[in-house]
């Protein structure tokens, strides 16, 4: 279905068009009549499917400018993810009155609050820096007619369920809610079953193959021999941007100190880096002015990276979801995308998770240790079959 079908008004349909929106995605199809009609909605969809404008589309149409007051809310569990948020809905409201604005940790609270108190009609925040306007009275949530929880499944991750119950409460009057999460653990059914009157349920995930944009490669090799192999791959593929993930700042801090030195146009961002230093990398890499950024899981959720065509994991992710969500950085709208993944000794039993579940067909650089391991356990079972086989003969009699 085009946009241009749906009875949204002629100034965002105009942006709309500006913007190359013209074919729904799967997600914005399904959610816009049950947004548009008013309905609670728990929806299970992957990050890149194109919710963010599934929901800022119906929600605009929401919001009378004519009111200064908050009518739309918006919860995101990271800085950046709230930064992406607001600025497409930005670009939605370009040729209207709805004034948008995102409150995140690490900004001035200064400047927040002067526009707080100016006026703003759809606030998109995390968790913690909404709890502290709550509590000092900043922000009222009277006028709220829609909220939305993005990344729930985040959200819940880091221990925010009673911050999440606590906001939602504070909207004492009758109004809409929309919850958007990739999984579907039990902390997201309990909230589903509080925080949600009567909802609708939509999924577009599945048990199924991972996109076929994406190749799968990976290396067997000692952790000893990560960084000259690392060099190597790097050196020998055409990249336009790279994303490097670690799982954890130290691991990042060590791996850009180790490798800068062979290449330029060389960063690396986790999140004991300032805000304002964050925000610039991550401007930066979007414009495509950085071309290899070494990060920890800060870049690995949600984020839209429209170059990005390689993804490498130095070290092996912490469980499928995880390797899903960095992996989806690369082979974003249809383009094609690689994604390499370094694998010891230790990390075989996950990956033979992920690829089962995953439905994944690895590529190997080098050494199959799936195979190895496969052939090497025939051969003991072979081995044990002649071990115990009874013996004929005048030799097995007098034994």
């Amino acid at each position: 279905m085009k946009f241009s079908e749906l009875d949204i008004p002629s100034n965002i349909l105009k942006t709309l068009d500006k913007m190359g929106y013209d074919e729904m995605t799967p997600v914005q199809e399904m959610t816009y009549p049950i947004i548009s009609g008013g309905h609670d909605l728990c929806a299970l969809a992957e990050t890149g499917s194109g919710k963010t404008a599934a929901c800022a589309i119906p929600l605009i149409q929401k919001v009378d400018p004519a009111l200064n007051a908050i009518q739309g809310l918006v919860i995101v569990p990271t800085r950046e993810l709230c930064i992406q948020y607001v600025a497409e809905i930005h670009k939605i409201t370009a040729r209207t009155n709805v004034v948008s604005f995102a409150v995140y940790g690490g900004f001035d609270k200064e400047i927040e609050i002067a526009q707080l108190k100016h006026g703003v009609h759809i606030l998109v925040a995390t968790p913690g820096r909404l709890l502290d306007y709550l509590y000092s009275g900043v922000v009222s949530f009277s006028h709220v007619k829609c909220a939305i929880l993005d990344e729930a499944d985040e959200l819940l991750k880091v221990g925010f369920l009673e911050d999440i119950e606590f906001i939602l409460s504070c909207i004492l009057h009758k109004h809409q809610t929309l919850l958007f999460s990739a999984t579907m653990p039990d902390d997201i059914k309990t909230l589903a079953h509080d925080c949600l009157h009567d909802p609708q349920h939509i999924s577009l995930i599945t048990e199924r193959a991972a996109p076929e944009s994406i190749e799968h490669y990976f290396a067997y090799l000692h952790p000893k021999n990560k960084q000259t192999e690392l060099i190597k791959y790097l050196k020998g593929e055409e990249v336009e941007q790279m994303l490097i993930f670690c799982n954890a700042r130290h691991m990042v801090d060590k791996l850009f100190h180790d490798i800068r030195k062979d290449f330029n146009n060389i960063e690396f961002i986790h999140a004991g880096l300032s805000q304002e230093k964050r925000s610039s990398l991550f401007r930066r890499f979007k414009q495509a002015k950085i071309r290899y950024l070494i990060a920890s899981d800060v870049a690995g959720r949600g984020l839209d990276f429209s170059h990005v065509s390689h993804v490498v994991n130095w070290n092996y992710p912490r469980g499928n979801e995880q390797y899903t969500h960095r992996t989806g950085r690369t082979g974003r709208m249809g383009r094609k995308g690689k994604a390499f993944t370094f694998v010891t000794k230790n990390d075989i039993p996950n990956l033979r998770d992920l690829i089962h579940k995953k439905k994944i067909t690895p590529c190997w650089i080098g050494e199959d240790p799936l195979k190895e391991n496969s052939t090497h356990k025939k051969r003991k079972q072979r081995s044990g079959k002649r071990s115990f086989r009874p013996h004929s003969g005048k030799g097995s009699r007098n034994t």
